[in-house]
Formats: C-alpha cells, structure tokens, sequence
C-alpha cells in the first residue's frame, strides 16, 4: 500500500482486523479479578500496552501485524519515517481492537469504527459524527469521510514519524499523547457505545496540554548548554506549528519558547500545575529520552535533569529506576524502527547511570554494612547472590523485604528494591573500587604455585579487588 493514494488507510486497517481476528484474545492485565468491570480490565490494559508497545518511547512495534509484512515494507523503497509512520496507525488500530474485546463491546463494523477513532484523533470531530450517523443507519461510511482522514493523517505523518535536524525530540511524547487519548477515547467509545463529543474534545485538549508542556521542558533542555542558532529556533518554532494546538495555546505556547531562547525559565513555574503522578512520569521520562539523541549527556543536562525531578518532586530512586528501563527498553527492542540515535545513547545512560550508582555507594558504603548486617538475614542473602549461587522463591521475597528495609533507611539506594534492583548490584559489584563482600565471606584465592599463595603461610587471604 502507498501512503498519498487514495485507500490507503481502508486497506491498513482491514488488514488489522482480520489480524485481529487470527491473534489469541486480549488477557485480563494482572492485578484484576476476572469479576473486574470490562471497562477496568481495558483501562488497565491501556496503561501497559503504551509501554509494552513502545509507544512511549515513540517506537512502537508491528501492531500485531505480521512479521514478513513487516519486513517487507522496511526491504522496500520507503523511508523509515514512513515505515515507523505505519507501525503507529497499526499500533493504535490493535489497541483500539483489544480494547473493544475487554469492554465487551458488541460485534460491529470494525473497520469503520476504527475509521471513527482516527476522525477523533485527527481533531475531525464533524467528521467523526457524521461517521456515527451512517453507522447507526447501517451504511459504509462514504468515500469522501475515508478521504478526509486520510489526509489528515498524512498531515500529521510528519509529526508522528520524526523531527527536524536541528529541533527538539518531541516525536516520543507528541506520539505518547495522542496515543493515550486514542486509547481513552476508544476505551470510552466501545463502553459507551457511541461517540461523546464533548468528551472527545476534552481529550484533545487535554492532549494538547501535554505535548505544550513537554515542549516548555524540552525547549528547556536544549538551551541548557548553549543557546539554539537560528536554523534550531526557527525549527522548535516550526514543531510548535505542527502540532496543530488551539490558537490561544499555540500562542501562549511560542511566547514561553522565545523567553526560553533568550534566558531560562523557571522549571519550578513550568511545571507547577502538574499534579498527576503519572504526568510527571512522562515528562521526567521524554526528557531522559531527550537528553541522549546527541550520544552524550553534557553535565549542564544532567543537573537540569536533576532540577526538573525536584521540581517535580520526584524522588532520586523513582529517576535512577525510570533510566533502567528506558535502557533496557531499546536494549530488549533493537529491531523496532528507530530514527534517532536514542538505540546506541542508551549504553550511555547505561554507563552514567552505573557511574552515579557507583558514587552514591561509595558514600554510603560504611553506613549500607551497618544496615545489612543489623538486617540478619540479608546479610547471608547478599553474599550468595553475590557468588552467583540459586536463591530459593522464597529467599528472593525475603531479601527483596529487607532491601526495601534497608532502603527506607537510605532512601539515595532505593532502587535496589525496585524490580530488576539485583541485576544492577551484579553490574555495579564489576566496577566498585572495592568489594562488597566483607573479607570473611570472599572465595579462597587459588594457589599461585608450589610456594603457596603468598599470604604468608596460614594467614587470612588478601582481599578479592572486584573488576
């Protein structure tokens, strides 16, 4: 299919439904009982699958499509940005599909409600209505409504698929929030059963609110080292057009760029009406994103990232365990299309993120001991883990309790409790200057020869250095 002829669009998201209809039936998300409401299990479902599918890191998979397809269009003639752009449409489609299964939704026209969606996506909310109409009359939706959305979303491939050279990484968070209205407007539809335009104005707005502020914060971001020439103003200046925000926010929005251009705002007033927990999330997580496009984090960016999560009141934990998985997202997801260079900066995070972990330890080092071995224990638990021995189930929900324990009482080491917590403590006992094992728990050195091992006959072996 080729995006600019006319069908395009109808073609991609039949060829998602009957997808659909072959992939295994949507589970219920962990945490909720079977007995849970529909609109809870698609609720819940939305809240995984923007992070499963990549689609808050602005990279998002196949869409449930299959894999040859795939392959074959990234072989193909077209630019990545246009095979980054279908993934996102068939990305949304899936979701939209799954949702409707986990909202019990009655068996309808797919194709054309999806058609619906996207209308709503894309702002057409006279269009979108006027698709109801004919669904409610039994009728396709005509040729003329596909055309219109068609366009509208070509208009906006721009925007889903990339960014000008010298602007701002905005594709993730732009792509985030239209993804998570999409979902909610498709979780509202197919409970409803039937479009609330005010509502979905709502949601748009909303969405709109989002991607202004990550522009505050991203414009933020880029004027910490230097300020932008003139070719990266007028191209943040530009990506502000694009997005298509309401006049008044558009305006409101260019004037707080300019003043960013010429001296730096306050992040504290920039985000001050963020309240959500997960709204601060993503900003702290698109502005990670952000600050590894160029391959380097520079100092000036690591202190701004420092503010925004104060600012935020993000604790330094919850920014140490954001950056693990950003990493070992594009770490796991090498082949999902990727048209920056986030995929290879992410070993650099990898790296800081270790080196800061390894300082803050070396702070902590005597106090963590103390807390360890009052512990009990964790203390044994630590040691083997550390020799790379077998931890019972049982063991491991032991010591992750008194890790969290123990974090409680440095909260700078919290994020050995976090999930994947123990993986980092292997990666860090490699680089750390010393060992994290006391002495008495260290393997015996091996003999160095006939004479022995050097210790002096009999005496304590000398301490292992760890890398």
């Amino acid at each position: 299919m080729d995006l600019g002829k006319a069908g395009w669009l109808s073609s991609m998201l039949e060829e998602s439904v009957a997808a659909h209809m072959r992939a295994p039936a949507p589970v219920v998300p962990p945490g909720l009982s079977d007995s849970s409401s529909g609109r809870a299990h698609a609720r819940s479902y939305l809240r995984r699958m923007l992070r499963a599918s990549g689609l808050l890191y602005g990279t998002p998979a196949d869409g449930g499509v299959s894999s040859e397809a795939v392959s074959s269009e990234s072989a193909g003639t077209a630019a990545p940005e246009e095979v980054l752009f279908r993934a996102v449409v068939r990305t949304f489609a899936r979701m939209a599909l799954d949702i409707a299964v986990l909202a019990g939704a009655p068996l309808g026209p797919r194709r054309e409600q999806l058609l619906l969606l996207f209308a709503v996506l894309t702002g057409q909310l006279e269009e979108a209505q006027a698709i109801e109409e004919k669904l409610r009359q039994g009728h396709e939706a005509p040729k003329r409504l596909w055309g219109r959305v068609e366009d509208a979303l070509e208009r906006r491939a721009l925007s889903l698929s990339g960014d000008p050279a010298y602007g701002l990484v905005l594709h993730n968070g732009a792509l985030y929030a239209d993804g998570h209205m999409f979902g909610r407007q498709a979780l509202d539809y197919f409970s409803r059963g039937g479009l609330n335009r005010e509502m979905a104005r709502r949601r748009i707005d909303f969405a709109a609110r989002q991607k202004a502020l990550l522009v505050e914060v991203l414009t933020g971001l880029a004027c910490v080292d230097r300020q932008p020439s003139f070719s990266a103003r007028r191209a943040i200046l530009r990506q502000v057009e694009d997005l298509g925000l309401p006049d008044a926010l558009e305006s409101e929005l260019r004037t707080a760029v300019r003043q960013s251009f010429e001296r730096r705002r306050s992040l504290s007033m920039a985000v001050k009406d963020v309240r959500s927990v997960d709204l601060r999330r993503f900003i702290l997580e698109q502005t990670l994103l952000a600050s590894l496009v160029d391959g380097r984090r520079t100092r000036g960016e690591r202190a701004f990232i420092d503010q925004l999560s104060h600012a935020l009141r993000v604790p330094e934990s919850t920014v140490h365990q954001l950056e693990l998985e950003v990493a070992e997202f594009y770490a796991k997801n090498r082949s999902v299309v990727d048209v920056f260079t986030v995929s290879s900066a992410a070993n650099l995070l990898g790296e800081d993120m270790v080196s800061r972990m390894q300082n803050t330890l070396e702070r902590n080092f005597h106090r963590l001991m103390q807390e360890v071995r009052e512990t009990g224990e964790l203390y044994h638990l630590l040691t083997k883990a550390a020799r790379g021995q077998t931890l019972t189930a049982g063991e491991r929900q032991r010591m992750r309790a008194q890790l969290i324990d123990v974090a409680k009482a440095i909260p700078a080491l919290a994020i050995f409790a976090a999930p994947g917590g123990m993986l980092l403590l292997v990666a860090l006992a490699k680089v750390l200057p010393f060992n994290l094992l006391p002495s008495s728990f260290q393997d015996e050195p091996e003999p160095a020869g006939p004479e022995g091992d050097g210790t002096g006959g009999g005496g304590e072996p000398p301490v292992r250095e760890v890398g």
